[in-house]
């Protein structure tokens, strides 16, 4: 399958004030990679299926909301979704890849994988901010991260939520968030109840990832600028070949023009009678013919 590495003239840190290329290619090729499905509508927005119809992701760049990416699975093809995932149009494409690619890993390894959830300790979901040292703090059942620089954060909410509540955006038990207060800086993605561990410490781990990214300049939100870490692609370095070719122009550059500098032309071979004649005689005929 072909590769969808992400591009850009600028490498930028940390990861969530990046802002999202809004490419959906590299987030979807995992799935793609495991015999998902794709398929599209009048819009542009592109709808990716396993081949049991049991996981399912919508890219809405024409949806109804700030929601450009939706993940949902299905025990029952034909019921309502057990667990659905988000994430808003701001949000940095790396990390909808990491979720996609956690779950092309558990399809791969078992087909039912990525349908049960949580599957494993809620704390597992949480490790990779804690190791990589985000500041936890919280109240009653709620627990919380903060980044270091404190744009960027996780949200937790504990106890008992009403399952249609999370479907409909009222609730979160998982929120992610990142970037400057303000609509196009800053991004939000959500996980319902029942989405399994690995897919959300998957994402989380890119989260805290240290690596920058690349990004055009118009991609980076403006707000999140001043707080980014931002430097240019530095220019590729010139390879043994390219310093020969450049050589070569350079010398074909400064070879002397003989014509050009005034100097003498080869003699007339051709004993024509035409030949012989100075170049302005054609002129000078034309002119004379026009008398």
């Amino acid at each position: 399958m072909p590769s969808h590495t992400l591009d850009g003239d600028f490498y930028v840190t940390p990861l969530y004030l990046a802002g999202s290329t809004t490419i959906g290619d590299p987030a979807m090729q995992p799935l793609l990679d495991q015999a998902f499905m794709a398929q599209s509508d009048e819009l542009a927005n592109v709808y990716v299926s396993s081949p049991d119809r049991r996981v399912r992701l919508g890219f809405l760049p024409e949806g109804p909301d700030n929601t450009l990416w939706k993940v949902a699975a299905y025990n029952d093809p034909f019921g309502p979704p057990d667990w659905l995932a988000t994430f808003d149009t701001n949000t940095p494409t790396e990390l909808v890849t990491a979720f996609t690619s956690a779950i092309a890993t558990s399809y791969a390894n078992d087909q039912s994988a990525a349908l049960i959830g949580p599957g494993g300790p809620v704390k597992e979901g949480f490790r990779p901010l804690e190791d990589a040292g985000w500041k936890r703090g919280g109240w009653q059942l709620t627990t919380l991260f903060t980044a270091p620089d404190g744009l960027a954060g996780l949200t937790y909410r504990g106890g008992v939520l009403n399952r249609h509540a999370e479907f409909r955006g009222d609730k979160d038990r998982w929120l992610l968030w990142g970037g400057q207060d303000g609509f196009s800086s800053r991004w939000y993605a959500t996980f319902t109840s029942a989405v399994p561990i690995d897919l959300i410490a998957a994402t989380t781990e890119r989260l805290a990832d240290p690596s920058p990214v690349l990004r055009y300049e118009l991609e980076v939100p403006e707000r999140n600028r001043s707080a980014a870490r931002i430097r240019p692609v530095p220019p590729p370095v010139p390879t043994p070949l390219d310093i020969r070719r450049a050589a070569a122009a350079r010398a074909r550059s400064h070879a002397p023009h003989l014509v050009g500098r005034g100097l003498a032309t080869p003699a007339i071979t051709d004993n024509s009678p035409g030949a012989a004649l100075p170049a302005f005689s054609a002129r000078h005929r034309r002119a004379a013919a026009a008398r």
